[in-house]
């Protein structure tokens, strides 16, 4: 397991000039829902969420931390415009990828590819749980697993997004805080 992570990172290695570093302040749209996907982003250091616009209110869905990668994936790939907006909660350093270099690197790479994939398989997998959690789960228990999973979202993100996540408001919240 080791040696095929120092292999993949080996790999990564030899495409670190086609990524631009860029430092982003906090509240930056990286992607606006409705335009077209040109970058993917790799975080080295922040957290971003992803959220749409429903009816005029603002919808939070997934948040991404250091070490993740985030794009509209279907908007990239497909030139399709995108069905959220990227945006930086924190300030953050990002790692840009344009579109034809992301291209050549899974043409040129079969280990990248093969990891990149995964990694798609993976979100998947979370958002099919997402979405039965929204469907069988009470807000209540939404919060206690979201506490189970992943505690640091508590910790680093606006309580606002927390419940806009969850699917419940801000007061909502705290009274499911309050009870604990």
């Amino acid at each position: 397991m080791v040696k095929d992570r120092e292999r993949l990172n080996a790999e990564w290695e030899k495409f670190r000039h086609l990524f631009k570093r860029e430092e982003m302040p906090a509240k930056t749209i990286l992607l606006e829902e409705g335009q077209t996907s040109e970058r993917m982003f790799y975080i080295e250091k922040g957290c971003v969420r992803l959220s749409f616009n429903k009816d005029g209110k603002d919808i939070t869905f997934q948040f991404f931390f250091e070490g993740e990668g985030v794009s509209s994936a279907e908007s990239f790939r497909n030139d399709e415009p995108s069905l959220f907006s990227i945006e930086t909660l924190e300030p953050c350093i990002l790692h840009t990828l344009n579109k034809k270099d992301y291209f050549n690197i899974i043409e040129s790479s079969p280990l990248i590819k093969q990891e990149l994939e995964q990694q798609i398989f993976q979100r998947l997998m979370y958002y099919q749980k997402l979405f039965l959690s929204r469907i069988k789960n009470s807000p209540e228990e939404r919060y206690n697993e979201l506490l189970k999973q992943s505690p640091h979202i508590l910790q680093r993100v606006p309580q606002h997004y927390i419940a806009s996540f969850l699917g419940i408001t801000s007061v909502s919240l705290s009274r499911i805080r309050n009870r604990r």
